[in-house]
């Protein structure tokens, strides 16, 4: 008898992913599983505020054009779907997604699973009365010193939610701030019978979705080793996982796509926000990196075995956006001859015409891009003279971009920087170019806020709506 094989493709790495992946994955070889992840930590502030203007928004709109696309083709191969691209309004992205399975005249053949209670906004007073400690795990901050910026506030949910909608037949699968991880060792968990206390496989499912959470970059997109020779970035292949029973799996991608599998791949994505390698914390378990083995099993396979886990906590990680402020960031191109000198004397000149107006910011900050903007002050430190080498007799930079960038809680003084940009062109040192497109922006400025919260206090929802 075959061993089973349940194969997981991952579509999106984040929402602004290359929109043709997620259909390549579905049409240029055999998946089992498309997981689709649109959401970081910003995103569930922006999706609030846009739900806030307009009662029907809140949800990924690119995740209902890519399902217009595909549903024909998931269907035909029984492909199940599983995504995070409800945000803030769950319920209004599986309607249009109901709404184009009808249009597209797959009525009877689609059921959606709705997955709600990550939104925990409109619980956070009634916490904070009864005593429920939320802190920072950053710094320790009581919530209540935040709440009254409080955007938006969403428990990160693991694959239990996910498993349960997959049980009751659902073949598309939505839900607001679900794990990246989970999106993937659901369906594992729920094709091999895996048992929610059985740490070691369900640490195996939880690391077979780190590793192709961010999408490409775990088959050769921003892939820091030999990066000159990997084949065909423009047409590159997105991770699949190749996963069995007994939690083992493979990494790969599809044939005839670009990009590259092999072990460093695979390693540079495991080392991403990994943290404490012997505890990778997530709702599902407590995964342990330091376990997992990697070895090469052809050309763009790469085996992943031995891996162990441990019991998950008795908490869920809540991520809290809240306004801090504001901001803008202003750019002018010096050219050459004396291009950094000539920027440095830009930046002098405008801090101090800043000073002079009296205005009020937490910080100004200069870079020169070109020069110093990456790596900051340690490009910075042989700048004497224009010269960033240190070295005698070399040359001048072509061209430098100085960009300062403000931020701060008085709006006034933000808006009054935007409007000193410009006239440095004419009142500052000369050869002066690149600058376009009006004024800088004044843009408020979300603030994360993580912390824990019991699991005890959350209540999930699992639905199913049929086309």
């Amino acid at each position: 008898m075959t061993e089973k094989v349940v194969r997981v493709a991952g579509g999106q790495g984040f929402w602004g992913d290359l929109l043709t992946a997620p259909i390549d994955q579905v049409r240029k070889g055999p998946i089992d599983y498309l997981m689709l992840d649109y959401l970081a930590e910003v995103t569930m502030s922006i999706l609030q505020k846009q739900r806030a203007r307009d009662p029907e928004a809140g949800y990924a709109r690119d995740f209902v054009s890519l399902m217009h696309e595909i549903l024909p083709d998931c269907v035909e191969k029984n492909i199940k779907v599983l995504s995070n691209a409800g945000g803030v309004n769950v319920a209004g992205c599986a309607e249009k997604i109901r709404e184009a399975a009808v249009e597209l005249g797959l009525s009877g053949k689609v059921k959606i699973g709705v997955i709600t209670g990550d939104d925990v906004l409109s619980q956070l007073d009634k916490w904070i009365a009864d005593g429920v400690e939320i802190n920072s795990m950053d710094d320790g901050t009581p919530l209540s010193a935040i709440r009254d910026k409080v955007q938006s506030a969403n428990i990160y949910l693991g694959a239990e939610a996910l498993v349960e909608a997959l049980g009751r037949g659902a073949n598309i699968i939505v839900g607001g701030r679900l794990t990246d991880t989970g999106l993937t060792l659901a369906p594992l968990m729920h094709e091999f019978g895996w048992k929610f206390d059985d740490w070691d496989r369900v640490s195996a499912g939880t690391i077979a979705g780190h590793i192709i959470e961010c999408g490409a970059q775990s088959s050769g997109g921003n892939c820091q080793y030999d990066w000159q020779n990997i084949p065909d970035l423009a047409n590159i292949g997105f991770p699949i996982i190749e996963a069995k029973a007994d939690g083992t799996f493979i990494v790969t991608k599809h044939d005839g796509t670009g990009g590259r599998v092999n072990v460093q791949s695979v390693t540079e994505q495991l080392l991403y926000e990994m943290g404490d390698p012997k505890a990778y914390i997530t709702p599902d378990v407590v995964a342990d990196f330091s376990s997992i083995h990697l070895e090469d099993a052809g050309e763009n396979r790469v085996k992943v075995f031995g891996i162990k886990g441990n019991p998950k906590t008795d908490f869920y990680k809540v991520s809290i956006a809240y306004s801090d402020g504001w901001k803008s960031v202003g750019t002018l191109v010096y050219s050459w001859p004396d291009a950094l000198e000539k920027a440095q004397a830009a930046d002098k000149i405008l801090r101090q015409r800043l000073e002079n107006l009296g205005l009020e910011f937490d910080v100004i900050l200069t870079e020169f891009v070109g020069v110093s903007a990456t790596h900051g002050h340690l490009a910075t430190s042989n700048l004497e003279g224009g010269n960033p080498t240190g070295r005698e007799g070399a040359q001048d930079y072509p061209e430098v971009q100085l960009r300062v960038a403000v931020r701060g809680h008085d709006r006034a003084s933000v808006t009054r920087f935007t409007k000193e940009i410009a006239p440095l062109i004419l009142t500052g040192p000369p050869g002066v170019t690149g600058f376009a497109g009006g004024r800088p922006k004044v843009e408020e400025i979300m603030a994360y806020f993580p912390a824990l919260i019991p699991k005890s206090l959350i209540r999930t929802n699992v639905s199913i709506v049929e086309a």
